[in-house]
């Protein structure tokens, strides 16, 4: 644990080894707590190898030791192990989280809050959303307006609320706080940011970006993702879109940002985790089978305002966000669980 460049795993180490391995591990009634270190996936819910090492250097797998020994798995990691742990999980019967990108300003609000709040916070919005027809995504970048309609045809919101109850295999996104859809299709277009502040526009059919158009930026970039929508079309796929639930301060990390009331996000790629159909094995490569969130929020995006986000439900047209501010019907149906003088003063 000398070594540079592992905040997250010193974190794992300080915070939740240390602890669940000593008094207070007793005092919940853990009868053992291990660490285990595994290779990178480097990528977001890729498929981890299947070997990992003990921290007395003694090798094992997830799947013949990992899995079927474990009443309890935190995956506190660089990327997501959401995907690939909630398919471990389903199979071998076990609860766990995820916890990747694991910072300070994580373990001090969003995983120091009392997640039965969480929870009915996160079902208030649920429920709202529910049954949803369409969300239509008004986007504005660099003066130039953008439009991309998610149809989710009318099916069950989900959420993200933290809690596995005993005797459910599952796994927490953690910190949680969001309500979710698997888009049935989409189209039209929105702008993306690449990593290194390079814009482009995302073109969407049939619920799938087909191609990429340079908006700002590295042009070599936006042609090496035209190389991938090409050769690998699974990676194009919208597999999600979320909204976050939870008046939270900004963590510079998607796992808290995205929880964020007033974000919204959509994502690429597989979504068997999230109760669809795209799988690993859809992929013309393994590399690719990634699930990646694209979040919209003022510090991830500062170029791209969400002018706002209107569900059609039942024959109505409700504007639930308007400028990364959830509107006054929103806010409405939120009182009984968040002050809204709270919400107001955070946002």
């Amino acid at each position: 644990m000398q070594s540079a460049n592992l905040d997250v795993q010193k974190r794992a180490h300080s915070y939740f080894f240390e602890p669940l391995s000593g008094e207070l591990g007793k005092s919940l009634g853990i009868k053992s707590c291990d660490l285990f270190a595994f290779k990178p996936t480097g990528g977001s819910n890729l498929d981890p190898e299947d070997f990992l090492v003990s921290t007395n250097g003694d090798e094992v797998t997830f799947s013949d030791h990992i899995c079927p020994e474990y009443d309890l798995v935190f995956a506190i990691t660089d990327y997501s192990l959401t995907a690939p742990l909630t398919a471990m999980a389903k199979k071998h019967d076990f609860r766990g989280a995820t916890l990747h990108g694991l910072n300070d300003i994580i373990l001090n609000s969003g995983l120091s809050i009392d997640y039965n709040l969480v929870s009915r916070q996160a079902e208030l919005f649920r429920s709202y959303l529910d049954k949803a027809d369409t969300f239509k995504i008004s986007f504005e970048c660099f003066e130039n307006k953008y439009e991309l309609v998610i149809q989710c045809g009318g099916q069950t919101a989900q959420k993200s609320h933290g809690i596995c109850p005993v005797g459910t295999p599952d796994i927490a996104n953690l910190p949680a706080g969001e309500v979710y859809f698997v888009p049935n299709s989409a189209s039209g277009s929105f702008p993306f940011r690449f990593p290194d502040g390079t814009i482009s526009e995302m073109h969407v059919k049939d619920g799938a970006i087909t191609h990429a158009d340079l908006i700002k930026g590295e042009d070599s970039i936006v042609a090496s993702r035209n190389q991938q929508l090409s050769t690998d079309p699974a990676t194009g796929i919208l597999g999600e879109l979320g909204f976050g639930t939870q008046v939270l301060p900004f963590a510079g990390c998607d796992i808290q940002d995205e929880k964020i009331l007033g974000t919204c996000h959509i994502a690429t790629g597989r979504s068997d985790h999230l109760g669809g159909n795209l799988t690993p094995e859809l992929f013309n490569s393994r590399e690719n089978a990634s699930h990646d969130d694209i979040l919209y929020a003022p510090p991830k995006t500062p170029e791209i305002n969400v002018d706002s986000v209107v569900m059609e439900k039942g024959g109505e047209h409700i504007k639930i966000l308007q400028d990364f501010s959830p509107t006054s019907s929103l806010l409405d149906i939120l009182e009984d669980e968040y002050p809204t003088d709270l919400i107001r003063s955070a946002l």
